[in-house]
């Protein structure tokens, strides 16, 4: 069975991510921020493995890769926001971490193996990559990042087999989100202006995660794939 990590797998879209690779005969590896996260998944996912990982620490996500024997497809999900707070410099340089550079050193830490599997990497984007989001400066800029940082790898790693496209969610049922969905006043004008009408769901995302990782996706790179309900499209 083809192996995959799922960084930030723990919760949230990466928790939706890693649930649609395993009904599809994937081994799992998945990683959270704290040791509680990954407590509580394992009780629910005794058959995968997973483990703690501050992907703004790079001996340990080097450390974490080298303890791998195989790997096929690596999908980066770890991310923050700190609405209204992204203006201070302290927490604009701590998003950029760990929603950019974070991506970026997993890629790095992973390509060894995927060369050796000819596998594939999927990125997190969002619509923010396209859109500004005032309340978010740092989210947005790390978004529209990984978006350029998935093409420029997807052209430098071709050589080596492995193929890197990034997924952008637009608005998605998770803790993140929760609020929103929950406040009528904000969730309607999402509703309203999202073609669909409704929250997307993380396995939605999962989806089409599990498809560009496959061979039925071997043809596609450096591709930003938008699952976002039409909501980009308006």
């Amino acid at each position: 069975m083809p192996h995959a990590v799922i960084i930030g797998g723990t919760r949230g879209i990466g928790a939706g991510v890693a649930s649609t690779l395993r009904d599809k005969g994937w081994t799992l590896t998945v990683t959270g921020v704290s040791s509680e996260e990954v407590a509580d998944y394992l009780a629910v996912n005794p058959q995968d493995s997973a483990t703690q990982l501050d992907v703004r620490d790079t001996t340990a996500v080097n450390d974490f890769f080298a303890g791998l024997n195989t790997l096929d497809g690596l999908v980066n999900c770890a991310g923050i926001l700190a609405r209204g707070a992204e203006y201070d410099i302290d927490m604009f340089e701590t998003v950029i971490d760990i929603n950019l550079t974070g991506t970026m050193r997993c890629c790095l830490a992973a390509q060894p193996l995927l060369a050796a599997s000819k596998g594939a990497i999927v990125n997190t984007a969002s619509m923010l990559s396209y859109f500004g989001g005032p309340l978010v400066p740092a989210y947005s800029a790390s978004k529209g990042g990984v978006s350029q940082l998935t093409k420029a790898l997807a052209g430098k790693w071709a050589e080596d087999g492995i193929r890197v496209n990034a997924v952008a969610p637009g608005w998605i049922a998770t803790e993140m989100t929760q609020a929103l969905q929950n406040d009528a006043e904000r969730s309607d004008p999402i509703l309203g202006r999202t073609p669909l009408k409704r929250w997307g769901k993380t396995t939605e995302v999962g989806e089409l995660a599990a498809w560009l990782l496959s061979k039925d996706a071997a043809f596609v790179t450096g591709a930003i794939y938008p699952v976002d309900g039409g909501y980009s499209a308006m």
